[in-house]
């Protein structure tokens, strides 16, 4: 959460505090201050049990990085770098798995793959997922010179296979009539009932 948020939110619970103080129930609050219902009561209970002091918040939560804002400098250098300059020739993509293992090669820190994504994202990076090149396989005894010569011969053919443009017609807007219908298809016979 950013500075301004944190800041919001530590006035909308100054504003709960002194409502609580003028003895407006935690309904009341929740809609005035346009907040859940939930937090108004957990709210009111924090201000019962230690008054508006009990309600400023105690900073952001969560675990503070391991990083140094020095060593953080650092990180977004090396990643500028790219992968390459750090052992990963294969292709030019930092994955969270590959910012993790650096983690802990630079700076001696060891960080989970999805630690790394925040970590990143903190940055200004995001992790990129590899292209799996899957390698073709072709059988040893192919002879190139028979396969360019059925191509050939048998590409024409292909192509002049299909209908002719104007045999088929397909209309989103307008529905068949059951005039349009031959008798020998399903709900072609007038006598037979539509359900």
């Amino acid at each position: 959460m950013t500075a301004a948020g944190r800041q919001r939110r530590e006035a909308v619970r100054r504003q709960a505090a002194e409502l609580f103080e003028q003895k407006i129930k935690p309904l009341e609050v929740a809609q005035r201050l346009r907040v859940s219902r939930k937090s108004a009561y957990q709210w009111h209970q924090l201000w019962r049990d230690g008054g508006i002091e009990a309600l400023v918040s105690r900073g952001p939560s969560g675990s503070r990085c391991r990083l140094s804002p020095r060593c953080l400098e650092k990180l977004a250098a090396h990643l500028e770098e790219g992968p390459a300059a750090h052992g990963w020739v294969e292709d030019q993509v930092w994955t969270a798995a590959r910012v993790a293992t650096l983690l802990g090669r630079k700076f001696h820190v060891s960080y989970s793959v999805s630690g790394a994504t925040r970590l990143m994202h903190r940055l200004g990076f995001s992790p990129q997922v590899p292209v799996r090149r899957v390698p073709v396989r072709r059988v040893a005894e192919r002879d190139e010179e028979a396969v360019k010569m059925w191509k050939e011969a048998t590409g024409a053919e292909v192509k002049g296979l299909g209908r002719p443009a104007g045999a088929t017609s397909a209309s989103r807007t307008k529905q068949a009539s059951p005039a349009d219908r031959p008798e020998a298809a399903p709900g072609g016979d007038a006598d037979t009932p539509r359900s």
